[in-house]
């Protein structure tokens, strides 16, 4: 299947993690041209560069501070300047919480740069979205929001507080041209997943365990449904919440 991909630009954020690179190769090989953000780490967004550019692909990285609205905007406006206006943003940038417990700092910067900050980078893209008449926005939840853990809120809060504004964008821009929907990958197998305190391999079994799929979710899985919204083969999905969990959901 052609999903109508070929030359668009495409901005995946926090593109230097595992479920952020993997969506970046899956667009990569519809011969799209990426734009990649990164916060921290810049080695992983440049190796994954000249991973997509040794493969022919063309591909650039730019650093992003979501909590700082002017980075967002100066980051948009040089990816526009070097690529052309983007196509497909991919906001899958996340800020994970420190401590299982909550202090108002942490609340205000989770919902800062995870909130605020996503938001400021999905507005910024939208005018070129709009002046060309098409665009898919496809943001990067959680099932968490709806089967929480006894943990933290920022997190959860802050995914919830996205996949509202992802209704607001459906409802407004679709006029325009313009689809929004979100991807609530479950439980990932990720470098975080088997090296987090309380997490691992003996996390990972028992989810998969419990899982009608028997596996837990890969960041594969989740780019190929995110490659799919954001494509033009997506001609009529909008507003949607979509998860990728091997229906871990049935069982709990």
């Amino acid at each position: 299947m052609d999903l109508g991909l070929r030359d668009r630009v495409v901005l995946v954020t926090g593109a230097s993690g595992d479920i952020g690179a993997a969506i970046a190769r899956a667009f990569a090989a519809e011969h799209a041209t990426l734009a990649l953000t990164w916060h921290t780490n810049r080695d992983r967004a440049d190796a994954l560069v000249e991973e997509i550019t040794g493969a022919g692909g063309r591909a650039v990285a730019v650093r992003v501070d979501q909590r700082d609205e002017s980075s967002v905007h100066q980051a948009i406006a040089d990816v526009e300047r070097e690529l052309g206006e983007i196509d497909v943003l991919v906001a899958n940038a996340v800020t994970w919480p420190t401590a299982r417990t909550d202090t108002r700092e942490t609340l205000i910067d989770g919902l800062t740069s995870n909130v605020a900050g996503t938001m400021a980078t999905i507005e910024r893209a939208l005018p070129g979205m709009r002046r060309a008449g098409w665009g898919r926005v496809v943001v990067i939840s959680t099932d968490i929001v709806e089967q929480p853990l006894p943990a933290g809120v920022a997190y959860p809060a802050a995914k919830a507080a996205l996949e509202s504004a992802a209704r607001v964008l459906a409802t407004r821009e679709a006029r325009h041209g313009v689809l929004t929907n979100v991807v609530r990958p479950g439980f990932t197998l990720t470098e975080r997943a088997l090296t987090s305190p309380g997490l691992g391999q003996e996390a990972v079994d028992s989810e998969s365990a419990k899982t009608p799929t028997l596996r837990i979710c890969t960041p594969e899985d989740v780019a190929a449904l995110t490659v799919f919204l954001g494509s033009a083969a997506n001609s009529h999905v909008n507003g949607e919440a979509v998860s990728v969990a091997g229906g871990r959901h049935l069982t709990r």
